[in-house]
């Protein structure tokens, strides 16, 4: 009797066909529910957005003992009437234009047919002004005699039904999304200690409190954001209207409103905001002065904006990068269209904040975030790896550009730490020879530029110690050991000592006359613990104490962890004068030598 086949279905493991076919899966899903779902989500997130920007409001209404529900529903309903106040201007300044757009597109055509005739360019500049939805077709009226075709009116009984869809349709959409977000930012604000509570429960409810911490952090930080944001948009829609009243152009309110509503929008914001009132400028003078006093208008709005106003409030760095900004921009755009747009960033930088704050979601700031996937020793190791020699000075130059850099800093921040990278890899047979030999070659193009980096450092140590060679680095056996002796040797000649790097052959019976007992007055061993052995270092030791009796032996055991084997050892049995673990801790411990024997 054959028995069942009881194998296991096959596990999604990552690399595995199937994880990636299920993400796939996932991931169209997810797009399909926030397509087909907008009607819902729409409000949802809208409210969620301005949830964030009444939550301060509300919170200082409460203090004034107003109750919880009284200040919710006072916050809601200023932020509603500011919102209708808007929409009712729009609306009016959008009536007052379409009774003047016959008269500007008669200019229009003046204008661009002294040009050399309309062609596309005035075709599109009447569609954009029909396009706002301010007035019917600019063509001009059909020449007497042409024919006029009346269309059959509708049957009796689908005529009221096509005229009641028609007019109703277009208000009650709008109507009932409206009434969701008033409806959903009451609840939001009503229950948001609730809501709080239960996405601390998703986000990991082990470490309760740096979950709530984090939560807290991230929400105030969402707050004081979004409500500083809307102020900044809302005086800088202020600020165009008043300027474009100023020169004289026609409904400045209108683009004003837009100017500010485009904020939201980076990158391609302005440029939508800018092109209707420079076409209705263009429109209105029979010149060009007011078309260009428009455009001047934008542009030094535009600059104060972006060089004064938004690095005074919110930093020089907005938290996204450039690439996911227009990605994400694009994307909800595509499922939401021109709502979408609008709240594209504000949801972006959502998702990051809460990704810095929440390990759990710390995915979306690596996606959308604009701080450097990698660590700059990771980036190091990378670009060594690439054979980037060129990446790897831009990186060391810009390190040693920041104030207080000195280069025992990047060494010990960066370079050292991608050279134990490296050692590790090779260390369990995860870096191919070519590839280590690349590694040589590249961090060894940067050591020879970083030779000149930086003047020496004014020193009163004693004149033998600044001689050549009164420091020696001596390499140990590991494949990067002699990579690290040449960056310490630099970071001492920098101190003033008179430092140079030796390879482990230094310590051969056939090279020992290249260390000269007599100059010497310091050898300083270099090593990465992954290549090397307590072994082989006590043979090194034993073989600098025979050549060089008189000198000061330290040993750098670059980034050794506090549970290190191999410092444990080093410290318990004594070989050496001192043990460092960092080029900082080596610098200073090597002036202080030579500052004693002075």
């Amino acid at each position: 009797m054959a028995l069942p086949d009881r194998r296991l279905p096959p596990v999604a493991t990552p690399g595995n066909p199937v994880a990636g076919a299920a993400m796939l899966v996932s991931a169209a899903v997810i797009v399909t529910g926030l397509y087909y779902g907008r009607d819902i989500l729409v409000p949802l997130v809208l409210a969620v957005l301005l949830a964030f920007v009444l939550a301060p409001v509300a919170r200082l209404l409460q203090r004034l003992r107003l109750g919880k529900g009284l200040s919710v529903m006072a916050a809601v309903l200023i932020a509603f009437a500011l919102i209708g106040a808007i929409i009712a201007t729009l609306g009016s300044q959008a009536a007052d234009l379409a009774a003047e757009l016959p008269h500007y597109a008669a200019t229009l055509r003046a204008k661009f047919g002294a040009l050399g005739g309309p062609g596309e360019l005035l075709r599109w500049a009447e569609g954009l002004m029909n396009g706002l939805g301010i007035g019917g077709p600019l063509e001009p009226p059909a020449a007497p005699g042409t024919p006029v075709v009346i269309a059959a009116p509708p049957r009796s009984d689908t005529a009221l039904l096509n005229v009641v869809g028609s007019v109703l349709g277009p208000v009650l959409h709008p109507l009932a999304t409206a009434g969701l977000v008033i409806i959903f930012t009451i609840l939001v604000l009503l229950y948001r200690e609730d809501l709080r509570d239960r996405a601390i429960r998703l986000a990991g409810a082990r470490d309760l409190h740096r979950t709530m911490t984090a939560m807290n952090d991230a929400a105030a930080r969402l707050s004081r954001l979004f409500l500083a944001q809307v102020a900044l948009n809302a005086a800088y829609a202020v600020f165009i209207a008043a300027l474009l009243w100023a020169v004289g152009l026609p409904s400045p309110l209108l683009w004003g409103i837009l100017a500010g509503l485009m904020r939201f929008v980076p990158f391609i914001g302005t440029p939508i905001a800018v092109t209707p009132p420079l076409v209705l400028a263009a429109a209105t003078d029979p010149g060009w002065t007011l078309a260009i006093t428009v455009l001047a208008v934008f542009l030094v709005g535009g600059a104060f904006m972006g060089q004064v106003m938004e690095p005074l409030f919110f930093g020089r760095r907005t938290g996204l990068s450039p690439l996911s900004v227009v990605l994400s921009t694009s994307f909800w755009a595509f499922l939401w269209g021109p709502i979408g747009l609008l709240i594209a960033t504000p949801l972006t930088v959502g998702l990051v904040v809460l990704g810095r704050h929440v390990p759990r979601f710390e995915f979306f700031d690596v996606l959308l975030g604009d701080r450097p996937p990698l660590q700059p020793e990771e980036s190091f190791y990378q670009r060594a790896l690439e054979g980037d020699a060129d990446g790897l000075v831009e990186q060391a130059r810009d390190v040693l550009a920041e104030p207080e850099a000195s280069l025992a800093a990047y060494g010990d921040a960066v370079a050292l730490r991608g050279l134990v990278l490296a050692q590790t890899d090779w260390s369990r047979e995860a870096l191919e020879p070519d590839r280590l030999e690349v590694i040589r070659a590249q961090v060894g193009t940067l050591l020879d530029d970083l030779s000149d980096f930086g003047q020496l450092a004014e020193t009163a140590l004693p004149l033998a110690w600044r001689a050549d060679g009164a420091v020696v680095c001596i390499a140990a056996r590991g494949p990067l050991d002699d990579l690290t002796a040449r960056l310490a040797a630099l970071v001492l000649h920098r101190a003033g000592l008179g430092a140079r790097a030796e390879t482990s052959a230094a310590l051969e019976t056939a090279n020992l006359g290249r260390l000269d007992p007599a100059t010497v007055r310091l050898c300083c061993l270099s090593v990465l613990e992954e290549g090397n052995s307590i072994a082989g270092l006590r043979y090194f030791l034993r073989r600098i104490a025979r050549q060089l009796p008189e000198a000061k032996v330290i040993v750098g055991l670059w980034h050794a962890p506090p549970d290190s084997p191999m410092l444990a050892a080093l410290r318990e049995e004594g070989p050496a004068d001192a043990i460092v673990t960092s080029l900082s801790e080596a610098a200073a411990l090597c002036e202080a030598l030579a500052a004693r024997a002075g």
